[in-house]
């Protein structure tokens, strides 16, 4: 049970910050990147759900997703260790599994992809946009925090791994994500499709040669 009894704290103001673990880091760690950057794929598919006006299935889909982001941040944010007194959330196979799932069944519902697409279309379908940058921003992040830590889990005496199942959690995600755009344009016809050279029709020449 989460217990919030007082919001400021007063222990961040030297610039550093507690990992779940209780440990000290720099709020610049790429682990921080990794699950503040998270935090806001979250607060943008709430945007999309709260101003979208998505279908039903839609809007359960992504209200499962955002539960499962608050898991990956606490996951992102808890190196990994040899033992823990009380084992932290951890990102395993079946949850990518499930937005493999979930890609290939909102999939069957838009036409096969011959262009480029804008973000654009209904309001949902442009905040669901935005929400698929987030994520691969988060992505990103994740794995610079891989990079920087490794995979493997520490012991006592040194700084633990990060799991690489959070990367490719998101990475799945950000797939699915622009998937349900496109499905959220359906009301309007379809994809907002990408126009080459921005759509511009050629212009004579102002100053012709002589």
């Amino acid at each position: 049970m989460v217990n919030l009894t007082k919001i400021y704290t007063r222990t961040g103001d030297d610039g550093t910050t507690s990992l779940g673990d209780f440990s000290r880091t720099s709020k610049n760690d790429p682990r921080l990147h990794a699950y503040a950057d998270t935090n806001e794929a979250n607060a943008a598919i709430g945007v999309a759900i709260a101003c979208g006006e998505l279908p039903d299935e839609l809007r359960a889909t992504l209200l499962r997703v955002q539960n499962e982001l608050f898991d990956v941040g606490a996951d992102l944010c808890t190196p990994l260790r040899q033992s823990y007194q009380y084992p932290p959330l951890r990102v395993e196979q079946p949850w990518i599994d499930d937005l493999e799932t979930d890609c290939d069944h909102y999939l069957t519902r838009v036409e096969k992809l011959r262009s480029f697409i804008l973000p654009g279309g209904t309001p949902g379908s442009a905040y669901l946009h935005v929400a698929t940058t987030v994520v691969r921003r988060s992505e990103r992040a994740a794995w610079a925090a891989i990079q920087t830590y490794g995979t493997e889990p520490g012991d006592d005496a040194e700084i633990g791994g990060v799991n690489p199942l959070t990367a490719t959690y998101l990475n799945r995600l950000s797939d699915l994500l622009f998937i349900l755009a496109r499905v959220a344009n359906l009301s309007i016809g379809g994809d907002v499709l990408w126009q080459p050279g921005g759509g511009r029709v050629a212009q004579p020449e102002r100053h012709p040669k002589p």
